[in-house]
């Protein structure tokens, strides 16, 4: 299989599986071993994370109306009202505000963690045993919390809210294979958050997290690690592209999806795909 064509796979298997609760960390992983990619090339490990920005921007243009009205109302924060009377209190119940607190929480321990967090990310069973405990776990929350949910949209999230939601998403860095979207829309239903507001806020928050994080090992790999090839930058080109489109039909249809039907059709697939892949890790290693 050439570059280029696995480039695109995997630009295909990022899009569909960034936002979804099903780790795209275990699917590019998978994906990895069964087009025979080498999973230790440095290329290909800055490959995976260079993709994640198209998903990320297609989240950007998937919400951009909703994003820029809120950018817009942040900077409005501490204006002064009609009555001459400052509004600054306001900035840390806006939803942006909440969104990087939640970042902070994130980041700070995550950076903390690099080294642990890479170990983990070359275990196939520790990425299997993710898959399969987050799915139990998800159709648990999701069953037990939809219906005791006391806020029912993002303008509404408060700072205890999404400092929990941030600490959540420490285990989907940790433990890969747990998955991002997974942690973060768990996290904000047992904060009393409606499933289209924790899928909101997990889709707002994914934005700095995914961002930071890929910048930081970009700059890693090009600080250890020569410049890309010319056909290395195509590949990234293409892999990129492939996330981005696929990504934003995905969003669109995830939205629409989960206020209907919500989460447990994906927790029975993670516990199914980690089911699989802990089988394949054995008879990869014992035959």
């Amino acid at each position: 299989m050439t570059d280029l064509i696995a480039a695109i796979v995997q630009g295909v298997v990022e899009g569909l599986t960034e936002f979804l609760p099903v780790s795209s960390t275990a699917h590019i992983v998978i994906a990895q071993e069964i087009i025979g990619l080498d999973r230790t090339s440095s290329f290909w490990k800055m490959f995976t994370v260079f993709i994640q920005l198209g998903a990320i921007l297609a989240v950007i243009a998937y919400f951009w109306t909703r994003l820029s009205g809120f950018v817009a109302s942040f900077c409005g924060v501490g204006c002064k009202t009609e009555e001459g009377v400052s509004d600054k209190s306001k900035w840390k119940k806006h939803p942006l505000a909440l969104v990087l607190i939640s970042f902070v929480v994130t980041a700070i321990p995550c950076f903390l963690m690099d080294k642990f967090i890479g170990e983990n990310l070359e275990s196939l069973r520790m990425i299997g045993i993710a898959l399969i405990v987050g799915g139990f776990a998800m159709v648990f929350i999701d069953l037990y919390c939809s219906k005791r949910t006391t806020t029912k949209q993002i303008e509404d999230v408060n700072l205890r809210q999404a400092i929990a939601i941030g600490l959540a998403q420490i285990l989907a860095a940790a433990f890969p294979g747990t998955s991002r979207s997974m942690s973060t829309i768990a996290g904000g239903q047992l904060m009393g958050l409606s499933r289209s507001a924790a899928l909101e806020f997990s889709f707002f928050l994914s934005i700095p997290v995914m961002v930071a994080a890929a910048s930081y090992k970009l700059l890693q790999h090009l600080r250890k690690e020569a410049f890309p090839t010319g056909e290395q930058w195509i590949a990234l080109s293409a892999g990129f592209i492939t996330s981005f489109l696929v990504a934003f039909v995905v969003i669109a249809w995830f939205m629409t999806w989960v206020r209907k039907h919500g989460f447990t059709p994906f927790a029975i697939y993670r516990v199914v795909a980690g089911a699989a892949l802990l089988w394949w890790d054995n008879y990869r290693n014992h035959g």
